[in-house]
């Protein structure tokens, strides 16, 4: 047996191990939490483990992006971000403080703010 084959011969089970921990852990702070504070808070009813497993997979879902971590986002705003400025470098000077006074209205900074800089 090799050296890297004994390598994953010990981290595929721990890295199995290390996911189902942070599993049931996940799920059991969000069951205690929920018993804890939505009964005595809403009135609604406790939650069982695979309930609250439930609600940890569905936040995963609406807030965390599925573990994808921006790789379509970040590519997107980058893109945003070089349109702006290409767009931005063929302004004319007149253009750009027209630019500049507009986003300091939309920013509530007015059209004098720029001069304190």
């Amino acid at each position: 047996m090799t050296r890297k084959q004994k390598f994953w011969m010990f981290i595929a089970p721990a890295a199995i191990a290390g996911i189902a921990l942070f599993t049931f852990l996940g799920g059991q702070i969000v069951m205690r939490l929920w018993n804890w504070l939505a009964p005595a808070l809403f009135g609604w009813r406790s939650i069982g483990f695979w309930q609250a497993l439930g609600i940890l997979v569905l936040c995963r879902i609406l807030f965390g992006g599925l573990g994808i971590r921006g790789s379509d986002r970040g590519g997107m705003r980058r893109r945003m971000e070089e349109k702006m400025f290409e767009r931005y470098g063929r302004m004319t000077p007149e253009e750009r403080e027209r630019f500049r006074e507009g986003m300091r209205a939309r920013c509530g900074l007015g059209p004098a703010a720029g001069a304190e800089h």
